[in-house]
């Protein structure tokens, strides 16, 4: 696991919280409770601050940094997939998704239970309403929002990345 300080400035990894051995958490991070950062993740503090709540999956390859004194912001039970790029943002809120390979860029905000489609972009200052979906380059919302289904499936997704956590510890053969 490469968890490291920079500048003097150590990542605080919360209770139950996995990092695969080939991710980089460096600098001014703090990582919530039961997270799981998965292999090529790189959570970058290295002159911004990088805050992620409780129980998040940083799947593969995913970037997270942000800008010199400013702070990337996620909340609770946030996805962010594989390749995707989070830059800065105002906030993502609890239980949004993050599709693979999306960007989202500085000063966005997520709400809750949103979704940002693979390999969405959501421009600067972009805002992504709780219980919508964005699509496309630049992201655009869809007519219908985020139904039950969706969330009940997310749900348990999410549950397994937490399980995960408790689980690569011992049955990750290094």
């Amino acid at each position: 696991m490469t968890v490291a300080s920079y500048a003097g400035t150590t990542p605080v990894v919360g209770e139950g919280a996995y990092v695969h051995p080939s991710a980089d958490v460096f600098g001014d991070v703090a990582l919530g409770r039961g997270c799981w950062v998965g292999p090529g993740a790189r959570l970058r503090g290295d002159y911004g601050t990088i805050v992620v709540g409780d129980c998040c999956a940083l799947e593969d390859n995913c970037v997270l940094h942000a800008r010199p004194g400013e702070t990337c912001r996620l909340g609770d039970w946030v996805t962010v997939g594989h390749g995707a790029v989070v830059h800065n943002v105002t906030s993502i809120e609890d239980y949004a998704v993050i599709g693979m390979g999306a960007v989202v860029s500085d000063w966005a905000e997520v709400g809750e239970w949103a979704v940002v489609g693979e390999g969405a972009v959501v421009p600067q200052r972009g805002v992504v309403p709780a219980g919508r979906i964005a699509i496309g380059v630049p992201a655009r919302l869809l007519e219908r929002p985020v139904g039950e289904e969706h969330r009940a499936a997310w749900r348990a997704f999410k549950q397994r990345y937490v399980d995960l956590a408790h689980e690569y510890p011992e049955a990750l053969d290094r």
